[in-house]
């Protein structure tokens, strides 16, 4: 197993923060023992904002031209300020610097619509220690309770409906947390959420089932948020033979492969252990998909 993928809880150490100018002026750092954000900040008032959240190791970002690709699309779609790339990952880069590089962490680039008073978007960048619980989910697994999203949303950005921001990574997470904290009530670890029978996507990950020398994950867009990782993770499977396709997904087919795993930026893979009440053994092949995926992002 890599040894990333059971990595220990490290020491406590302090977050970083760093303050991002969205006009271009100098890189800042900011004690994160004092507030950041004003009261009439459009994250605070509206959740009106974008957001990125990247893995840190050996000292690196990883995966991030996906994510940085990802994070202007999100903003184009909500109107905000084209982030400048290069000044983004300048500033990522000054960051990092403050962090030890022995210890992954969760990094989460934030930009906001700003205050009402000023109509200046605010944007700043954290860096800080992957919760233990994730850490842990690397290599015990997850056991997922499937759920209604309790909306749908089919429109695609050529019909009428721009405000529907399809595809942008919002601040707006409330009901997705709200989902967690039922599943943890019923005595599961997360949520697979799903329409009828179709598989959609996890509360803050991406589904991928493995069949074979084969991986599947449901087609992306509508209802399904692009996965950064599971785009790194189905490039590197391709190149080492892998049969990767993106395609409708139901419960069943979940519950009949040979292993299902929720993959996202700083967990990267968790493998799903039960799906309600179905208990899914683990596949022969476990320890060796668990490293394909992790080395996805090295």
């Amino acid at each position: 197993m890599s040894s990333h993928a059971a990595t220990p809880a490290a020491s406590a150490v302090k977050p970083v923060v760093v303050v991002v100018d969205t006009f271009g002026g100098p890189i800042r750092h900011h004690n994160p023992e004092l507030p950041l954000i004003y009261w009439d900040d459009a994250a605070v008032t509206r959740g009106d904002g974008v957001f990125e959240t990247l893995l840190i190791r050996d000292g690196h970002a990883c995966n991030l031209e996906r994510h940085s690709k990802r994070f202007a699309a999100s903003a184009a779609l909500l109107g905000l300020p084209e982030p400048d790339a290069e000044y983004w990952r300048a500033a990522t880069a000054e960051a990092i610097q403050s962090w030890p590089k022995d210890v992954d962490a969760s990094c989460v680039w934030t930009l906001t619509r700003g205050r009402a008073a000023t109509n200046r978007p605010s944007a700043w960048i954290t860096v800080k220690q992957i919760p233990v619980e994730h850490l842990e989910q690397r290599h015990l697994g997850v056991s997922v309770m499937t759920a209604p999203r309790g909306f749908s949303v089919t429109t695609t950005p050529d019909e009428a409906a721009p405000w529907m921001i399809v595809g942008a990574k919002t601040l707006s997470y409330a009901a997705n947390m709200a989902a967690l904290r039922h599943a943890r009530s019923c005595g599961f670890d997360d949520v697979i959420y799903v329409d009828g029978d179709c598989v959609l996507e996890g509360a803050t990950s991406t589904v991928v089932a493995a069949q074979g020398t084969a991986l599947f994950t449901p087609t992306p867009g509508g209802d399904v948020l692009p996965g950064t990782t599971q785009a790194a993770l189905y490039q590197h499977a391709e190149w080492k033979g892998w049969d990767c396709q993106e395609t409708d997904l139901t419960v069943q087919q979940l519950i009949d492969a040979d292993s299902v795993w929720l993959v996202s930026s700083v967990r990267v893979a968790a493998r799903v252990t039960r799906i309600n009440d179905v208990h899914l053994p683990a596949p022969a092949n476990e320890d060796k998909v668990r490293r394909m995926m992790f080395a996805a992002l090295s």
